[in-house]
């Protein structure tokens, strides 16, 4: 087992570019292994907002109001982050909006977990997290719109479920995730 701090990572985005199609950081949830939060922040777009994608985050301009510059929100989601593994689903998505790398051998991201693909018999599909975690846990989330605070404790849930059989697969050389998408290469170390 690994003797490094996990957390676990999620965020929300808003559109922003011709057509609200470019994914722009507005909520960001940082959670410990017991799905406890250590930092959950609206975070104030960076550019005009074209869809506050309101069917799916429930969000409006009134939740910016008060929300945490960009910088300060990546700069205090990077320092949570140093050295420890982290944990999420579509981490390269969560990287990329926030503009900050991370060691891929420090990621345990469980839409990539061949294991969890296999056993629903799509290894070759990315399943959404309310999919992993109602046939793997039997537990619903998403009911209502998406809560990054709420993703982050459920992919740290659906970890920890597996841990074992995850870091012993690590310790032997065996990683067993498919590699996330290419275009998001840079965001790993």
């Amino acid at each position: 087992m690994s003797k490094k701090d996990f957390v676990g990572l999620s965020c929300i985005t808003v559109g922003t570019g011709q057509g609200g199609t470019i994914s722009m950081l507005a909520r960001v949830s940082v959670v410990d292994t017991q799905g406890i939060a250590l930092y959950d922040a609206y975070v104030q777009p960076t550019s005009k907002v074209e869809s506050y994608r309101f069917a799916t985050t429930g969000l409006d301009a009134s939740y910016f109001v008060n929300a945490v510059p960009f910088e300060e929100a990546q700069l205090t989601v990077a320092r949570w982050l140093a050295g420890k593994i982290v944990v999420g689903h579509q981490l390269w998505l969560d990287l990329q909006v926030l503009g900050l790398p991370h060691p891929a051998v420090d990621t345990r991201d469980v839409s990539l977990y061949l294991p969890f693909r296999v056993s629903l018999k799509r290894p070759n599909e990315i399943l959404g997290l309310p999919t992993l975690v109602w046939h793997l846990m039997r537990r619903k989330i998403q009911a209502g719109f998406l809560d990054s605070s709420e993703n982050a404790r459920a992919a740290m849930d659906l970890y920890q479920s597996y841990k074992r059989e995850w870091e012993d697969s690590v310790q032997e050389d065996l990683w067993p995730c498919a590699l996330p998408p290419v275009a998001f290469a840079r965001h790993y170390t």
